[in-house]
């Protein structure tokens, strides 16, 4: 007698029933485990039910346009094999996004630990370290699967190093520098204003209470609702289910798990050998804005060195900055980079390329730093010194080693598409799992840990992550930059379109921006884009949708642009790649 299997319908979540829309399967077909066999749709969602057995379809129990819910019939098969023998199974289900995703459950060389019968203060499904963007992410979208969630996070208020003493205060400050710098410039269209007078507390007052504050106010208000517990110290791994969490005031609780996220980030780069000293800042001490130094030295001509440097030259200070490389921004195309440059060397005192540093010494009368460019030493003398020379990660910090979790010399973990790494159980995300060290992107990784912890089948697959400095201009590329294609022999086509002929650019007296994109060359797809200017950080996120997209020239250039306005560039750009461009005049090739 054939050996045969009912399948049905799996937990499929809040719903009470669901309409059938595709019936993907039919009677004799022969069908494998995770095999798609219907299509169901909710309010919200389309999602596919997959087959728990393999075997050769002999009854459908329903049709297009049925209503059904967990435990409704779907099908019965004829089992292939005794390896297929009927047994108890948690089916699981996949919206088709979440299907072009899919990816093995395990990561390769993976350590799988057995918990040990361990006594801890708190005992959780899911414990994620570390609350910025990331982490906090990770443990709202876990414990909206149906998680018990507990959130470690060693500031007092939740957001980490972003909220609290990073992305969030300096973008304040530079609006407040904007401000500044904008009041200055309406003089050459006819419109003048005194001298500002800067009120440093009242500054601090605002970047600290109204914007640092009501954002990590509203993160613990949403922690509660989701019923996410939230335990306050700095946290470390004991064993591979447990961490230690050393209090402000010197006690220790313990959190067992069940599963971890790591997002315990990464902290600035100390240059060696540099005694310490108040007046030697990185960027935590730079956005506490204690004062206005008169002259002001930035080690390292990257994305944060270059955004202090924006805050203080509006606020007063004389800046200059020092680059041990032969250009500001790394990474970044040198054509991008190249309007932000001019202008800082308008409004900078010095930029210093292929410049060394050998050595930086505080004295009673200010920091006393020595250079050394082409051979030739100088010494200089400033009220303050930045040290900007990129972050390293914390993955020593944490002790994960005492868990069984690989972590390079570095302190990076590494961790794979879904971003689990070789302990099986244990998770990594954010900074702390490698470059770029971005906050958008350790949202986007946060969510997918998640998920693969209840159960999806889905991984990181970002065609392209945006970048972005709030300079004055902002500079924001995303996707393959004309330099990379080079170096990688990868043939492109490039279009640029210059602000100068932008009418809104002239409007704001702001037309030293520009536009670029940059397309494969056989499949005129965008595969890259880079924009210099005002809002360029807003301007940016077009592209990268264009990228993951697979748009082309012709679906951004047909798509009409709200004139006059920014955002029109990239049309205009995609115009000049097509030949169609009527706001620029191109001879004829």
């Amino acid at each position: 007698m054939a050996n045969t299997f009912q399948i049905t319908v799996p937990d499929i979540g809040n719903f009470d029933s669901v309409e059938v829309i595709e019936v993907i399967v039919k009677i004799g077909d022969m069908i494998k485990k995770e095999d798609s066999l219907i299509t169901v749709e909710s309010d919200k969602a389309s999602m596919d039910i997959p087959s728990t057995h393999e075997g050769k379809v002999t009854k459908i129990d329903l049709k297009v346009g049925d209503k059904v819910k967990q435990g409704s019939n779907i099908l019965v098969i004829e089992l292939s094999g005794s390896s297929d023998k009927p047994q108890k199974v948690e089916n699981k289900t996949e919206t088709k996004e979440t299907a072009k995703k899919e990816a093995p459950s395990q990561a390769p060389s993976e350590t799988i630990a057995k918990k040990p019968d361990v006594t801890s203060t708190h005992e959780t499904e899911v414990v994620v370290l570390g609350s910025g963007p990331g982490g906090y992410t990770a443990a709202f979208r876990a414990a909206d699967l149906g998680k018990k969630v507990v959130l470690i996070e060693r500031y007092s208020t939740l957001g980490g190093v972003c909220l609290n003493v990073g992305c969030i205060p300096s973008k304040a400050l530079l609006h407040t520098a904007k401000v500044i710098t904008d009041a200055e410039e309406t003089a050459a269209h006819g419109v003048t204003f005194g001298k500002p007078n800067i009120d440093l507390e009242k500054i601090r007052n605002w970047k600290s209470n109204d914007v640092v504050g009501k954002l990590t106010q509203g993160l613990g208000a949403m922690a509660k609702q989701r019923q996410v517990s939230v335990v306050q110290g700095e946290g470390e791994f004991t064993t591979p289910h447990q961490i230690k969490v050393t209090k402000a005031d010197g006690q220790i609780e313990t959190v067992g798990f069940e599963h971890c996220i790591i997002a315990a980030g990464s902290q600035s780069t100390k240059f060696p050998g540099v005694k310490d000293d108040p007046r030697i800042m990185d960027s935590t001490g730079a956005l506490e804005l204690k004062d206005i130094p008169k002259r002001l030295l930035i080690v390292g001509g990257g994305i944060i060195g270059l955004e202090m440097g924006t805050v203080y030259d509006a606020l007063g200070s004389r800046v200059s900055v020092v680059e041990l490389s032969d250009g500001l921004m790394q990474g970044c195309d040198r054509d991008l980079v190249r309007p932000l440059q001019k202008r800082m060397e308008q409004r900078f005192e010095k930029i210093m390329l292929n410049t060394k540093v050998n050595t930086i010494e505080p004295k009673a009368d200010g920091i006393h730093v020595n250079f050394e460019f082409e051979g030739k030493l100088d010494s200089q003398v400033y009220d303050r010194v930045l040290i900007a020379i990129g972050r390293r990660p914390n993955g020593k910090a944490i002790k994960a080693e005492l868990a069984g979790v690989n972590v390079t010399d570095q302190g990076f973990i590494p961790a794979n598409k879904q971003m689990r790494t070789n302990v099986s159980h244990i998770f990594a995300i954010g900074d702390i799992v490698g470059q770029p060290m971005l906050a958008h992107k350790a949202t986007h990784e946060g969510k997918v840990a998640a998920e693969v912890i209840a159960g999806h089948k889905v991984e990181f697959q970002a065609i392209a992550i945006p970048y972005v400095a709030y300079t004055d201009p902002e500079v924001a590329w995303a996707g393959m930059t004309e330099t990379e294609a080079k170096l990688k022999n990868i043939e492109i086509e490039k279009a640029s379109f210059p602000w100068a002929a932008s009418g809104r650019a002239l409007a704001m007296n702001r037309s030293e921006g520009t536009t670029k994109l940059i397309f494969d060359k056989e499949t005129h797809r965008l595969i890259g884009a880079g924009i210099t200017g005002i809002s360029a950080g807003e301007l940016i996120a077009e592209t990268v949708l264009a990228i993951e997209m697979g748009a082309d020239a012709h679906d951004l250039g047909l798509t009409i642009h709200p004139h006059p306005t920014l955002s029109e560039t990239v049309c205009f750009a995609a115009e000049v790649k097509e030949c169609t461009i009527t706001d620029l005049y191109i001879k004829k090739r």
